[in-house]
């Protein structure tokens, strides 16, 4: 009877051991198995898998080149405010660096040579009348006959001449904003920024130096070292870009060298750039060189959506639970992202997390 039940529990833990083999062969999910190029994943895997997908982006730009530059200022964007008189600086109202727009004062300056400018203007304006009224009156008796007309035409040449040293004096009293007190006003002739202050207040100014330096940093330009292969491959009119501190500014080139120079083996070339893009005269960049045209555009995607396989550039694009893999053609990198240049069409839905992951599941195939 006791062997009866030793068997009888033998039998049920058996039977027991079999089902939970069974229910734990149904629970666990099934490796994915890729077929070619293409493999089927269910929403648990994706889930598992880490993977996240977002559209590759249209009309990308395909860039050319990286080449080396030197922000700078073209030559019209800086401007010297001089004093057309010699004096003391008694206000001095910019800092370096400031902001001024157009017609603002920068400074004013004590001249104690417009106050004789001043002096000969107000003669001339209290010779004028006289002068008018002699011509006149002479001009008048010359046609009578009463006198001789050398004595009209001589009081005609002095009226002229107190004309034209009216007309000087008031000149210069207005190209260099003085008054009559002798003070002159030095504004600003453009808007921009105050690159340079070289005087102080108190200080000496003189008509030799420039107290003032402004300026205009809305267009900046671009010069660049263009390496030997890319000789007669660039033409002026051409895209490019330089990115900083997640900021995108665009231009285009301007001119490029004919001929190589002896020491760099380089072709110097110039571009235009807007300058709202925090960029500083002097300083060295990378500029992106972009291909011209719309038959010169690409499809975009993150970095890290990229991958190698087997010396090709692949990517990997979702349709519903299917994952394909997709050879594809790089043309360059610009702002972080990898432009392609074929195998791909915009908006596809790219894998851009779990690529590893998914390449480890095709190289297992």
């Amino acid at each position: 009877m006791m062997r009866k039940n030793s068997l009888l529990a033998a039998g049920a833990a058996l039977a027991l051991l079999s089902a939970c083999s069974r229910a734990a062969q149904e629970a666990a999910p099934e490796a994915p198995s890729p077929k070619g190029d293409l493999v089927a994943l269910s929403e648990a895997q994706v889930k598992e898998l880490g993977i996240t997908v977002e559209p590759a982006q249209g009309d990308a730009p395909i860039p050319l080149a990286s080449v080396p530059g030197t922000v700078s200022l073209p030559p019209e964007a800086r401007v010297a405010v001089t004093s057309p008189f010699g004096g003391t600086a008694v206000k001095v109202l910019v800092i370096p660096g400031q902001e001024v727009s157009r017609g603002a004062v920068l400074g004013v300056v004590k001249a104690a040579e417009s106050v004789q400018f001043s002096g000969a203007m107000a003669r001339s304006q209290a010779e004028l009348p006289v002068a008018q009224a002699n011509a006149a009156r002479l001009s008048q008796l010359a046609k009578e006959g009463v006198i001789a007309p050398s004595r009209a035409e001589e009081a005609v040449a002095n009226l002229r001449a107190v004309q034209a040293t009216l007309a000087e004096n008031r000149r210069l009293l207005a190209l260099g904003g003085a008054s009559r007190d002798g003070t002159v006003t030095l504004r600003s002739p453009i808007a921009g920024r105050v690159a340079s202050v070289s005087v102080e207040t108190g200080g000496a100014v003189s008509t030799d130096g420039a107290p003032f330096v402004v300026e205009n940093i809305s267009a900046l330009r671009l010069d660049l070292q263009l390496p030997q292969r890319l000789a007669g491959q660039l033409r002026p009119g051409m895209p490019v870009a330089v990115e900083q501190d997640g900021r995108r500014a665009v231009g285009k080139l301007l001119s490029v060298g004919a001929s190589l120079d002896p020491v760099t083996r380089s072709l110097v070339a110039r571009a235009s750039v807007a300058g709202d893009a925090g960029l500083v005269p002097g300083k060295g960049v990378t500029a992106i060189i972009e291909a011209a045209g719309e038959s010169a555009k690409g499809v975009s995607v993150p970095r890290n959506a990229v991958a190698n396989v087997d010396g090709h550039d692949v990517v990997f694009i979702r349709d519903g639970k299917n994952f394909r893999r997709q050879v594809v053609k790089v043309a360059g990198e610009s702002g972080g992202r990898m432009v392609i240049g074929s195998g791909l069409y915009a908006h596809a839905q790219v894998v851009t997390k779990g690529v590893a992951e998914l390449k480890a599941i095709f190289a297992g195939a």
